[in-house]
């Protein structure tokens, strides 16, 4: 499948979204950004990409989206933390996405690729997530993601050419949301979280957007889901310690048993309301910590999908170069 007309990019001034604009910009796509009313659009304006303001919780701003010809929707507009209740996240995460596929199918789009999460399935089971894992999740975000999905999944019953793609862990440049945040910026994280031997996925911000756009040319993609992660599984005290190396902080040296994380994740949740940010650590992801987490990416690769960075290790020495060369380290 081919793409002449107008890409549309919900969600794009968020950290996939301006990464997966950055992306198919530099392919000479035609791409349309889509977010909240802003006042800066010099990103977009750089790129000689077109900002069209809009809100997903406003069905009204939504139509002139797909104006002209918009044969392509890559959709990210979410919520994604895990401090917002479910009552908060079900406008955006779950009605927005109902609203968006409408008029995906209404106006004849040739592909809709939703970017979920595989926060979907829930706490780990023991065996490697893969795409047909049943979907439990315990957390409100989980939640809002899979109940996203099944609108996806109704729609594209009615026919529409829908991919969904489930990201797990995302970090790189510019990340100041999720977990992936420990990976991508200096933290306060001090300590490591229980054993810290916890197997972790993670995956680059960059591999994301070129993965989405990857599968969006494949027909045999539709109606079908692919996790999205690199081939490596760090222990989590590997990786805070190379992230602790990316950015020339002093690496965490003791371990903190989990029950005091946690105690600890829902004071900073408490502090971190008064004070309007989201925490460092949440008390909901907490709860992933207390085993493994590990990601199947064997079906996105038989795609025929290469990843840009399959390693971790090596990742994180682009990311210190990266950020040496920004002069902040």
């Amino acid at each position: 499948m081919e793409f002449k007309g107008i890409t549309l990019i919900t969600g794009a001034t968020g950290f996939i979204g301006r990464h997966l604009v950055e992306h198919l910009a530099g392919l000479g796509v035609k791409v349309r950004a889509t977010a909240r009313p802003r006042k800066d659009t010099s990103f977009f304006d750089l790129l000689g990409v077109e900002y069209v303001p809009s809100d997903l919780t406003r069905p009204d701003t939504l139509p002139r989206l797909f104006e002209g010809n918009v044969d392509r929707v890559f959709h990210l507009g979410a919520v994604c933390n895990f401090s917002t209740p479910y009552d908060k996240l079900y406008p955006i995460n779950v009605l927005g996405v109902y609203h968006i596929t409408g008029l995906a199918l209404k106006f004849g789009v040739k592909r809709y690729v939703q970017v979920s999460s595989t926060s979907v399935y829930g706490p780990y089971r023991g065996t490697p997530f893969v795409e047909d894992t049943p979907r439990i999740p315990q957390d409100s975000y989980g939640k809002s993601k899979r109940d996203g999905e099944d609108m996806v999944w109704k729609r594209i019953q009615e026919g529409l050419p829908a991919i969904i793609t489930r990201p797990c862990t995302v970090y790189g440049p510019g990340c100041t949301e999720g977990a992936g945040k420990a990976f991508s910026r200096p933290t306060a994280i001090k300590a490591i979280p229980g054993s810290g031997k916890q197997l972790l996925s993670n995956v680059r911000a960059e591999d994301v957007a070129a993965a989405v756009e990857y599968l969006s040319h494949i027909d045999e993609a539709v109606g079908q889901a692919y996790n999205i992660s690199d081939d490596s599984n760090p222990t989590l005290e590997e990786a805070l310690r190379l992230a602790s190396y990316a950015f020339g902080t002093k690496p965490p040296s003791i371990h903190l048993p989990l029950g005091i994380v946690k105690l600890a994740s829902l004071l900073d949740g408490v502090i971190s309301r008064l004070s309007n940010r989201i925490p460092d650590l949440e008390y909901d992801a907490v709860r992933y910590l207390y085993d493994d987490y590990v990601v199947d990416n064997t079906k996105l690769k038989k795609t025929g999908y290469k990843l840009i960075y399959p390693d971790f290790k090596s990742s994180m020495d682009q990311i210190r170069q990266w950020y040496n060369s920004q002069g902040q380290g």
